[in-house]
């Protein structure tokens, strides 16, 4: 390529740090072998993309030999729709370390191809989750983590704790508001996207200060895949983890009924009309494995890369993998 860079080939990780990722993958398999929990292995290329409205699916086109094309998919954003048929096929307790590709994510924490650890507890709280979250954690950090306290405060106490804001009984002027002070200068009438700017903008970076930060109770109306909390229907059987402000992982109590998914699925696809992007099949072999009979089970997936970022005190995540997308 004339005018590129003559180190361009190179790695951006050291070998030292290269190393160390390889030793943290090797102790990830360690702890849930432990733990008789199984490895799978799922298709990275899918027939059917999430639906989620802030999650963008890269596209993948198969042509015949004349170069004409014959079948539209996409890269995963996630193995979870396909772990979650494995589940319904009576598989039990599973986990994966995969290569998830997200269109138009790049920065500091986020490239477009990122490693997942995720996995899934037949039976299992919530609570119990993020203690098995916690330990994984704290394996992977080492020494690091010994410093570390332990925090677990609900979503309505984050914004309390960090806003003075109430997210279910705040006026929308008043989250608003809080969004200009927070730099956002566009127009929204949507109280999710208000509260998801000023968790990820205001809340998210104060979290996990000297602790290991779990944020659980999300609103119902971001419950994705997770059930509705039978004690609230405002929140949501969700959590995330947060350290040093960065998020590293996403929990549910993994909702079951394929009705309410599909009616989930069906408002996203309206949200995504409304906002101009591709509205693509829904993934009907998930739905119809929810159908046939998902287990009781609480799922999570795990940011690996972050996750190294953190435990080799590295600043970006550049400094943690191979090749980044620009030198795929």
């Amino acid at each position: 390529m004339p005018g590129a860079d003559p180190a361009d080939w190179c790695t951006g990780a050291t070998p030292a740090v290269l190393r160390h990722r390889a030793a943290l993958l090797g102790a990830a398999r360690g702890f849930f072998a432990d733990r008789g929990v199984l490895e799978v292995d799922t298709p990275i290329v899918v027939n059917a993309p999430v639906s989620d409205v802030h999650i963008h699916s890269a596209q993948v086109t198969f042509t015949d030999g004349a170069g004409q094309p014959v079948q539209r998919c996409y890269l995963h954003t996630s193995p979870e729709y396909a772990m979650k048929r494995l589940i319904a096929g009576g598989l039990g307790d599973i986990y994966q370390i995969c290569h998830v590709v997200r269109g138009l994510e790049r920065g500091r924490l986020h490239n477009a191809e990122f490693t997942l650890i995720e996995w899934y507890r037949m039976g299992w709280s919530l609570e119990a989750l993020m203690d098995e979250v916690e330990a994984l954690t704290r394996t992977l950090l080492g020494p690091r983590a010994a410093a570390l306290a332990s925090e677990r405060l609900s979503y309505r106490e984050a914004f309390r704790q960090h806003l003075d804001i109430d997210p279910f009984d705040a006026p929308l002027q008043t989250l608003a508001a809080a969004a200009r002070a927070a730099g956002f200068t566009g127009e929204s009438a949507d109280r999710d996207e208000l509260l998801e700017l000023l968790m990820s903008a205001r809340i998210g970076p104060a979290l996990g200060r000297g602790a290991l930060t779990f944020v659980h109770g999300y609103p119902a109306s971001q419950a994705a895949l997770a059930r509705v909390d039978p004690t609230d229907p405002r929140a949501a059987q969700r959590f995330e983890l947060y350290l040093s402000g960065i998020e590293l992982a996403n929990g549910f109590h993994e909702l079951a009924d394929a009705r309410e998914q599909r009616e989930r699925f069906e408002q996203d696809q309206g949200v995504r009309q409304r906002h101009g992007l591709e509205i693509a099949p829904l993934d009907e072999r998930l739905l119809a494995a929810l159908a046939a009979g998902l287990p009781d089970c609480s799922g999570v997936a795990l940011g690996f890369d972050r996750l190294v970022m953190l435990a080799a005190d590295a600043a970006r995540i550049d400094e943690v993998i191979p090749f980044p997308i620009e030198r795929a």
